[in-house]
């Protein structure tokens, strides 16, 4: 059997090709027909840049990681979903052996297949996968693909916001409103967080921020960040999520903590090497924290969205046929038409 897989075939280069099928191999596989893949920042480095720092593109390379789909076939030993039955796809494989594993980080697990990810595993931007069944998590109540699908990058913020230990009763700040930004102050609202102050370029998604009811949201394009939060925070915020991956946003962060603060670096940079004031981060004796995805989130970020207690309707702002993939990567990567999250349907 044929089907069609979208491939990434250059810089900024995307064709729809014809491969054959997945096949089932183990007894606990499980083959999804993909009904929406949503676009992520990191799909958008490999489409422009063609490489996440060690992780370089082998043309061609299919992407995407964001999914969600309907069972089309189980292996023998499947018990936890079945034919028919609608799924949100954890997107890492982990070996369950190593020392990472063993420790409970099956995230950074030394031998952790992640789809969409060059030496890793192919992405899921194709019309069938065959996955795992412990990487299946069956949709339920309330839940549509789309929440299946915005399950990863939400999992992503709950796993940010545990990081950053207890946070009910302090002053945080996320520097970069995209769709990690948009999920970590999701989870923030769930912990009872209510002084949350948002910056970002896009106009558009502070727009979005200031209806969730952000403290403040700031355009460093056109505001002094510094000074307008310290005017609300004499004494510093005492958390700071970076998640755009921009070295001004993480001399910012460093500005307006205050001393005992913590920072989370969540975004990923296109550059290698990050930098550091040493004599504000050493006399403030700030606490640095990095974020690698994040492990036992997913399901708890479905739940959280099936009760209510997170609401996901302001994240989709497009949507795109899967034959127009390449539109939908030219949006995200040029921020165009203040776009939050793109969705790719099947």
């Amino acid at each position: 059997m044929i089907m069609k897989a979208m491939m990434l075939t250059g810089i900024r280069q995307v064709e729809i090709r014809e491969i054959p099928e997945p096949v089932l191999i183990n007894p606990s596989d499980v083959k999804i027909k993909m009904s929406v893949v949503g676009v992520c920042g990191s799909d958008i480095h490999y489409y422009t840049k063609g490489q996440i720092g060690s992780q370089v593109v082998k043309y061609p390379f299919p992407v995407g990681h964001e999914g969600a789909g309907i069972v089309a076939e189980t292996g023998r030993s499947v018990k936890k979903v079945k034919q028919g039955d609608a799924v949100a796809i954890e997107p890492a494989i982990s070996c369950h052996l190593c020392d990472q594993c063993l420790a409970g980080r099956r995230h950074t697990c030394r031998k952790l297949k992640f789809l969409g990810c060059p030496g890793q595993a192919e992405g899921c931007l194709m019309e069938y996968i065959v996955m795992p069944e412990e990487n299946c998590i069956p949709l339920y109540g309330n839940l549509n693909p789309d929440h299946g699908s915005i399950s990863e990058p939400l999992a992503i913020g709950i796993y940010s916001v545990r990081k950053s230990n207890d946070v009910r009763n302090v002053a945080t700040g996320i520097l970069g409103f995209g769709p990690i930004g948009m999920s970590v102050m999701l989870a923030l609202k769930a912990q009872g967080v209510n002084r949350y102050y948002i910056t970002d370029k896009i106009d558009e998604r502070l727009l979005v921020a200031g209806k969730e009811g952000a403290s403040a949201v700031l355009n460093p394009l056109k505001s002094d960040v510094i000074n307008e939060i310290k005017q609300k925070e004499p004494f510093g915020l005492d958390v700071v999520f970076e998640c755009c991956g921009q070295q001004e946003a993480l001399d910012q962060a460093v500005d307006i903590l205050k001393p005992g603060g913590k920072l989370l670096v969540v975004g990923i940079p296109e550059f290698d090497t990050w930098s550091l004031n040493v004599e504000k981060t050493r006399r403030k004796e700030i606490s640095l924290q990095f974020v690698r995805r994040q492990v036992d989130c997913v399901e708890t970020a479905l739940d959280m969205m099936n009760k209510g207690v997170i609401n996901v309707e302001n994240m989709i702002t497009h949507r795109f046929p899967f034959k127009r993939t390449k539109e939908a990567f030219d949006l995200v990567a040029g921020y165009h038409d203040g776009v939050m999250k793109a969705m790719i349907d099947f």
